[in-house]
């Protein structure tokens, strides 16, 4: 699981890299806005960790940007403003959670957990998806009623961007934008061919196209 980190308080952001670390996360530590701002456009993040008062461009407004153009990376705000309006706002931005200065390293590990759990955010093994359908993140195989498909590395890029946003309609857009950088991305028809493979694997019921939105996984 790779995660973005942006504290400007350059001991806090060295003690939350150094324990995320030690529970076996890739973490990426920036320092202001814009720092963040390039690096989630030039990687792929699992997660997104904001302070909010940072230089550059606040972790509100970051957000807010972020979501305006179909960026969908969880996000858990972590920072000193605690009134209700302040949470509120952050909601509103398109967090995922909110964790008030101070805190313990133990809560943040727990909110941690449970965006992972809430999101589908996997690292590895083989999950169940029917009765029938497993998935194996390590060897990008699914196993359908014991017949082995094995997934292409972009094919398993865009069926575990589904995984993590189960029941949730997604765009060919958002599937690019939250996967590759820009001159990296395939094409918008090279996608939906690899969703047309997919559902040659899972049946054509499994992932649902909704016209004119997007598609969604059931």
């Amino acid at each position: 699981m790779k995660i973005l980190l942006l504290e400007d308080d350059t001991l806090l952001n060295e003690i939350i890299e150094e324990f995320l670390q030690e529970q076996n996360y890739d973490v990426v530590s920036t320092y202001d806005g814009q720092e963040a701002m390039e690096a989630i456009y030039g990687q792929s993040f699992d997660l997104l960790l904001l302070d909010v008062n940072v230089p550059s461009i606040n972790g509100f407004e970051l957000l807010e940007e972020l979501r305006r153009n179909s960026i969908n990376i969880p996000t858990i705000y972590i920072t000193s403003l605690h009134t209700s309006k302040d949470m509120e706002k952050g909601f509103k931005s398109g967090a995922d959670d909110y964790i008030k200065k101070p805190f313990h390293l133990s809560e943040l590990k727990l909110r941690v957990e449970n965006i992972k759990r809430l999101r589908h955010i996997e690292d590895n093994g083989m999950i169940k998806l029917t009765n029938e359908i497993f998935y194996n993140y390590d060897t990008k195989t699914i196993t359908v009623s014991k017949e082995e498909h094995h997934l292409s590395k972009t094919e398993a890029k865009v069926f575990e961007y589904f995984l993590k946003n189960r029941n949730k309609t997604i765009s060919i857009e958002e599937i690019s934008l939250n996967n590759w950088i820009y001159d990296e991305a395939p094409t918008a028809t090279t996608i939906r061919t690899y969703i047309k493979n997919l559902r040659k694997i899972l049946g054509k019921d499994m992932i649902e196209t909704l016209k004119g939105i997007g598609y969604k996984i059931k």
